[in-house]
């Protein structure tokens, strides 16, 4: 990629997003290996950060800068099917923060993150009888708690297949609009073109 001036980049991530995407890249890689390899303790402990750094992006969906709130990437669906649409031309517009892809794939994972840890807080409350939701465990007999720790582990399962059409999603986006945005998301700066656009 040619390096870019100053005057051709725009400060779109702010330091918040950008700590809060790595570090849940760290943490669900954490989660999944401390679950394959039976570290009960240290795979609760993570899903109680996760459940934090969660928390935490949901706060700065509001409060965050321009690009980091969530209204600036809810897109019409007419919006977002033009975006696929030009995509498959390769002619997609440029958006300064995330495009309609980018926020369907953002809104998936989000919610996909708060069902994951849903579901490992009854699975630690109505099998090993812990945490905080405790209370739950007079609502299950032995059948329905097996059936949300299985779905624990298919959620799991879906993320393992989201991330990669996420990275490929990614890759695809950064050969259209000639960028590198894994740079974008390390340096916070984002290509400046003339016709990009700023977001809602």
């Amino acid at each position: 990629m040619v390096n870019m001036s100053e005057k051709e980049t725009v400060s779109v991530w702010d330091l918040p997003i950008r700590l809060f995407h790595w570090i849940l890249v760290l943490s669900l890689t954490s989660a999944y290996l401390t679950s394959e390899f039976h570290f009960g303790f240290l795979h609760t402990f993570i899903g109680y950060f996760l459940c934090l750094l969660l928390l935490a992006r949901i706060f700065w969906g509001f409060m965050g800068n321009q690009y980091a709130r969530f209204k600036s990437f809810v897109f019409s669906p007419q919006e977002t099917s033009a975006y696929f649409h030009a995509m498959m031309q390769n002619k997609p517009r440029h958006y300064l923060g995330h495009n309609p892809a980018g926020a369907i794939m953002v809104f998936g994972i989000l919610a996909l993150l708060a069902l994951i840890i849903f579901t490992g807080l009854v699975t630690l409350a109505v099998i090993d009888f812990d945490g905080p939701l405790m209370f739950l465990t007079d609502y299950f007999d032995d059948e329905a708690s097996y059936a949300v720790r299985h779905l624990h582990g298919w959620l799991t399962d879906t993320a393992l297949v989201i991330i990669p059409l996420h990275l490929l999603g990614v890759a695809a986006g950064s050969i259209q609009h000639k960028e590198n945005l894994v740079r974008a998301m390390i340096t916070g700066k984002k290509k400046n073109a003339p016709h990009s656009v700023s977001g809602h």
